[in-house]
């Protein structure tokens, strides 16, 4: 027996309903309406209103030529590096041709941060986005969404772009990777800032490309995170850094390893600093919480890991708070920092650990961002 939706095979997992039909229990929860055939894909020209640096161009031509040659690509590109617009010459090639595109992150916040991007980028096309909760129109002529809605589109995708693949919760889950697989029908892209090796390989063994972009578009290096060590006063260290950026104006994330953590510290803070705010996963107001950060409402925010990928701020500043907790490994510390510098007409910030003492993974992050700066 092997499930049609997930790919299990574990006889644990499969039963009988009422009706003495067979269904498997670990993907019961995702049953429901499955995308039709799109056959009115509009051939869309790139617009964008900025100029791509050399080495962004080079990567991006070498990505569309492995995908009209029908081979797989796995992009390696360092936070800040301007990943999405690699991929849009491949994405413009497929829309002329008619064929379907997707575009793939594990979280949903990612998802509704990417769509007025490609809107913007792909005025003529229909984009769309899908995800929990969000899910009335599945039609698009480019498609974004999140892999636990992947098994609404079994064998469908022409050209399917998957970013951080290494991230929670698709990495090391073997029913969301069956719908990955599942879903494409022609070819993949898969792009990550902190890559694993075994990932890498899997490409290469099945004749795919292995590209690297190892410096951001602006050409301004990575922020290497400083440490602030304390076993007593790490709260006062916070509240002395946030008051220098607030008095400065500029914004701020305060990330902490925890939601509890996050909700404890922001009542802490709140005291100190009435202008911001706490999100995390089981906050349902999130989206407008860091909708209005964006437009200034708020000047900091406390936050969970939730946001340590895809969201963009201009002059945003960091701070991870408990850096040392096991939560934090060397990939997300990186992922983090990553936040920081991200805007051509603001390439420079500060990410700072604050910490009761240094963990490996701390050491580890330093280390590999000084390396990819050199």
């Amino acid at each position: 027996m092997k499930c049609p939706i997930c790919g299990n095979e574990d006889p644990l997992y499969f039963a009988y309903n009422k009706k003495h039909e067979l269904y498997c229990r670990r993907c019961i929860s995702f049953m429901g309406k499955e995308a039709e055939e799109n056959l009115e894909i509009k051939a869309s020209p790139l617009k964008l209103s900025y100029e791509l640096s050399s080495d962004q161009k080079r990567i991006s031509l070498q990505i569309k030529d492995a995908i009209l040659n029908h081979q797989n690509v796995f992009l390696y590109a360092v936070t800040g590096a301007g990943k999405t617009e690699l991929i849009y010459p491949a994405v413009e090639n497929c829309l002329f041709n008619h064929l379907q595109v997707g575009f793939v992150v594990p979280r949903k916040d990612v998802v509704i941060d990417l769509l007025p991007r490609f809107a913007t980028s792909f005025p003529s096309a229909k984009v769309i986005s899908i995800y929990g909760g969000h899910h009335d129109d599945l039609n698009g002529d480019i498609i974004l969404l999140t892999t636990h809605q992947l098994y609404r589109y079994k064998n469908y995708f022409d050209l399917l772009i998957f970013d951080e693949i290494d991230a929670f919760p698709y990495q090391g889950n073997e029913m969301l990777k069956n719908f990955f697989h599942a879903s494409v029908k022609g070819n993949y892209i898969l792009m990550s800032a902190t890559p694993r090796k075994e990932m890498i390989d899997e490409v290469i063994k099945q004749n795919g490309v292995y590209l690297e972009l190892t410096k951001r578009y602006h050409g301004y290096p990575l922020p290497i995170p400083t440490m602030k060590i304390s076993l007593l006063f790490k709260k006062l260290i916070l509240l002395k850094i946030l008051k220098g950026f607030q008095n400065e104006g500029k914004p701020c994330f305060i990330f902490c390893p925890t939601i509890q953590e996050a909700k404890d510290l922001y009542r802490f803070v709140h005291h100190f600093f009435p202008n911001g705010e706490v999100v995390h996963s089981q906050r349902k107001e999130r989206e407008q919480i860091i909708s209005d950060f964006k437009k200034g409402k708020y000047r900091y925010l406390i936050t969970t890991s939730i946001l340590e990928r895809g969201v963009t701020v201009k002059n945003l500043q960091v701070i991870i708070y408990d850096a040392n907790h096991v939560l934090f490994d060397d990939a997300t510390l990186i992922q983090i920092s990553g936040r920081v510098g991200r805007k051509k007409d603001a390439p420079e910030g500060e990410v700072i650990y604050i910490a009761d003492s240094i963990s490996k993974a701390m050491n580890l992050s330093i280390e590999k961002i000084k390396e990819a700066n050199l």
